[in-house]
């Protein structure tokens, strides 16, 4: 895994959905002592090209977990919460 965070949240401004999926992902992350870091795809040309208008996305260790919308479900079992 090296110096990655275990969350990501790639996301651009003025992206209401990606408000949200924010606010979510700090919590759950808080919950699991984890800090979410959040990126935005229009800042660079990879990520732009790769996830486009599909934001916000959220990555668990590396990985495409959820979009649109935070699986807050899945992603709490995922990180062991229940």
């Amino acid at each position: 895994m090296g110096d990655d965070p275990r969350l990501v949240l790639l996301r651009r401004a003025d992206c209401h959905l990606c408000v949200v999926a924010g606010e979510t992902l700090q919590r759950i992350a808080g919950e699991a002592g984890l800090v979410a870091e959040e990126r935005d795809v229009d800042a660079d040309p990879a990520l732009q090209a790769e996830y486009g208008d599909r934001v916000p996305v959220v990555l668990l260790d590396g990985q495409e977990h959820s979009y649109f919308t935070v699986d807050v479900e899945r992603l709490r079992r995922d990180l062991l919460l229940g």
